[in-house]
């Protein structure tokens, strides 16, 4: 009886089997369609279709940079599914390619240029827009830039086109150029911290900020002396565009105060008043003079044009890898402090940049490699390994061309001396042919709490090293030495790339900062242009068409990899420690750049740098 119940009872049990793993595949079927779904519709993009007689609008969004994120993809879907979770980004190369494919399209008739959500950028990438917006209107086509308020980057950018218009209620900021630092002698002696400090070369200023409560004399001079020539190229260009006075244009804002009470305080009519803009607007005003000009859209809302977004869907961008391509120009970008290991978003991490050099090494397409480089150095270690690399590269037949942005001192001089040409921007700070070692005992501080630090090795040097103890005279010195020969070793580097004898580099070093034009008269670059110029003075160096260079990217290796290069880990903890409610963007960010070589982490091996501090605020001169 159990048997036949047994028998008859298998194909219900069966039966209910089937039925209960079927809904078990089923529902997974369907949340896995769910999810395809979900991605799809945020990373779905529409065929885009240019309307005729249209205006491109060319609207960046936070900082231009000239490297792309690591986590671009990411960062894409989380800023679609939040409220800006991560700082915004606009590449450079997008903006070129934009504007000249636009000044070649029949179907766009005007370019708008709204700087309201533009973010940081520096001179150099500033006036390479500018270029491009110049052959843009030698097409015959008109640019009208507008802003509700333009600080100083976002005017200097909105002085290129034929008309500027600003809101009623907006504002025109420009004050000059400064440098500002923050200087912690005082904040260290009362936590207690001995420093000890290391340097050659006597305008070597990093370490001012653990030495002094405020800026040398020697480093006010050799400031104000870049710093006044990229305030006049600034100014310079400005009168240019705007057909005004150069001593009116100064006086202007020598005597903003002044001029703004003549005007009731109404910095939009100061601005009229002075010839920076061309009118005032609200933006239904606004609106209605640009349907004057290209019509309005096809759905009647606003005016015909097509986002930047958009437009750049219906472009193949500059310097991407075609296999038809037999020989090609390597491009590599690399940005921030120079430090050992992989390092994060903001920061040169030599192990990576090697991984790139060396693929482009080891490619048999690639005749040359242009190298662009923004940075103030670091790690003079990281630095020798990616001279080191390059040299290599250039051993293999590899013609080396290194193209420097808005900065390219110290430690990034270190590793683009021995270029085969080396090309700046006028406004490219470099230089800064220096070494310095800073590092810290805290023996004073655990004695204030009551703990002290003792011990015994086994030779009279065992103990270097340790920051728990006072930093004996032996260990100092020979720190020295260590500074000492790495200067020599900078120098030497610098005499035989650069073809000089030891004595003139000597001249040119103990740490001085000089401009991309000055640099070129002393020797120190071979020509000014921006990375067009230096992929061309490579494409002509090996003899191959400059449309067949390419950017050479590494792609992290996972998405826990990615994650953790979101942003540089000092820059993170500032955030944390000072929130943007009490210290703003602008302070924390180069706080965070000057703690970058201090703090524990992928630092130089020795303590030894070559890093010219000067924070990124100053160059981008908001």
């Amino acid at each position: 009886m159990k048997r036949t119940f047994y028998l008859l009872s298998r194909p219900i049990v069966w039966l209910w089997k089937f039925l209960s793993s079927g809904l078990t595949v089923l529902s997974n079927l369907l949340f896995i369609g769910l999810i395809v779904l979900v991605f799809t519709a945020i990373l779905y993009t529409p065929p885009v279709q240019v309307p005729m007689h249209s205006a491109l609008l060319l609207a960046p969004e936070g900082d231009i940079v000239e490297q792309r994120s690591p986590l671009n993809l990411i960062t894409r879907i989380l800023s679609r599914l939040a409220d800006n979770p991560v700082r915004e980004e606009t590449f450079l190369q997008d903006i070129l390619d934009a504007i000249h494919a636009a000044g070649d399209d029949r179907r766009i008739k005007l370019l708008v240029l709204n700087t309201n959500r533009m973010g940081n950028a520096s001179l150099d990438q500033i006036r390479t827009i500018g270029a491009a917006i110049d052959a843009f209107k030698r097409t015959g086509k008109k640019v009208i830039a507008v802003g509700d308020n333009f600080n100083q980057a976002q005017y200097y950018l909105a002085s290129w086109a034929d008309k500027t218009y600003l809101h009623p209620m907006g504002a025109v900021n420009i004050r000059g150029f400064s440098v500002f630092r923050f200087y912690a002698r005082e904040l260290i002696d009362k936590l207690a911290i001995n420093f000890h400090v290391f340097r050659v070369g006597a305008f070597k200023s990093a370490v001012e900020p653990l030495m002094r409560d405020s800026m040398s004399v020697e480093e006010k001079e050799d400031t104000g002396l870049w710093l006044g020539k990229l305030w006049d190229i600034y100014c310079d260009d400005i009168v240019k565009h705007r057909g005004l006075e150069r001593q009116v244009f100064l006086d202007n804002v020598n005597q903003t105060v002044a001029q703004l009470g003549s005007v009731g305080g109404d910095r939009a009519r100061l601005a009229m008043a002075t010839g920076l803009v061309d009118g005032l607007k609200t933006h239904q005003e606004m609106e209605e003079l640009l349907i004057q000009e290209v019509g309005p859209a096809p759905d009647e809302d606003g005016f015909n044009s097509i986002t930047f977004q958009k437009y750049l869907d219906t472009l193949t961008p500059s310097y991407t890898d075609s296999q038809e391509k037999k020989e090609l120009i390597g491009i590599i970008t690399a940005s921030g402090n120079i430090l050992p290991g992989k390092g994060a978003a903001g920061q040169i991490g030599a192990d990576d940049l090697v991984k790139r050099i060396r693929q482009a090494r080891q490619d048999a397409r690639v005749k040359a490699i242009v190298l662009r480089i923004v940075t103030g150095g670091g790690s003079a270690f990281a630095s020798e390994l990616l001279r080191e690399e390059l040299a290599a590269a250039k051993k293999g037949g590899k013609i080396v061309v290194v193209s420097m942005g808005a900065m390219a001192a110290s430690g990034g001089y270190w590793l683009a001396a021995e270029a085969d040409a080396i090309v700046a921007e006028p406004t490219t700070l470099t230089g800064s042919i220096g070494i310095f070692g800073a590092i810290p005992t805290v023996d004073k501080t655990l004695a204030q709490v009551g703990l002290h630090g003792d011990g015994i090795g086994t030779t009279d040097i065992a103990l270097f090293g340790n920051l728990a103890r006072p930093m004996s005279e032996a260990e100092a010195q020979a720190i020295q030495m260590d500074v000492e020969r790495g200067y020599r070793q900078f120098i030497d580097i610098v005499a035989k790339g650069r073809r000089m004898s030891t004595a003139e580099v000597e001249k040119l070093a103990e740490g001085r900062v000089w401009d991309g034009a000055t640099a070129l008269t002393l020797g120190l670059v071979d020509r000014l242009g921006d990375l067009k110029d230096a992929v061309d003075e490579a494409a002509k160096r090996a003899k191959i068409p400059a449309e067949n260079g390419y950017y050479i990217d590494l792609t992290p290796d996972n998405f826990l990899e990615r994650l953790k290069r979101i942003e540089r880990p000092v820059e993170a903890l500032a955030a944390r420690l000072w929130p943007a409610a009490l210290v703003p963007d602008s302070l924390r960010r180069p706080i965070a750049e000057q703690l970058d070589l201090f703090l524990p982490g992928d630092n130089d091996p020795k303590g030894i740098y070559s890093h010219c501090l000067l924070p990124l605020a100053t160059l981008s001169f908001r």
